[in-house]
């Protein structure tokens, strides 16, 4: 028989901290109870649980108040990224997602790579961009991006292409 658990910690897939969960014996065993992010269901652990959810309810309220102010400090954002191009403006490489994340921490935006939906591998051309952002408590906002050819590369090439077409 599968115990019930109250979980004391956020568990991706499983549940949030104060939930009473089921899961596999050896999830169990071997992840959930030695890294203490759960405990198994008993009288006591269920005063606890109450307490657990009132903290969870307030941190829930702060990480929506936080993630909406996000957003709305998004919503006046872009952020410009000069890339390099060869001659037919095709980029080398691409914007990643860890060249996002700099550039909006030199912004004063904090994010991380759970922010970003697993699909996105980054920006691989010129232009502009929205990519949707999951933040906390189900809030989205759409960061606005865009890629420009960094002029000087471009201005070189072009100079050394005209002299090898004189020469």
């Amino acid at each position: 028989m599968k115990p019930q658990l109250l979980l004391l910690e956020d568990v991706d897939g499983l549940g949030r901290s104060g939930d009473l969960v089921v899961a596999k014996p050896g999830y169990v065993r071997n992840y959930l109870l030695p890294k203490r992010k759960a405990v198994v269901a008993s009288a006591g652990t269920l005063r606890l649980q109450a307490k657990l959810q009132e903290q969870r309810l307030l941190q829930a309220a702060a990480d929506k108040e936080e993630s909406l102010r996000l957003a709305e400090m998004l919503r006046n954002l872009v952020l410009d990224f000069q890339v390099r191009v060869d001659s037919e403006n095709n980029m080398y490489g691409s914007v990643t997602v860890n060249d996002i994340i700099c550039a909006a921490e030199q912004k004063g935006i904090v994010l991380t790579r759970k922010n970003f939906p697993r699909a996105h591998s980054g920006v691989k051309t010129l232009g502009k961009h929205v990519v949707g952002l999951k933040l906390k408590e189900g809030v989205t906002a759409d960061l606005h991006i865009e890629v420009r050819a960094d002029h000087e590369i471009v201005e070189q090439k072009e100079h050394q292409i005209t002299e090898a077409q004189e020469g």
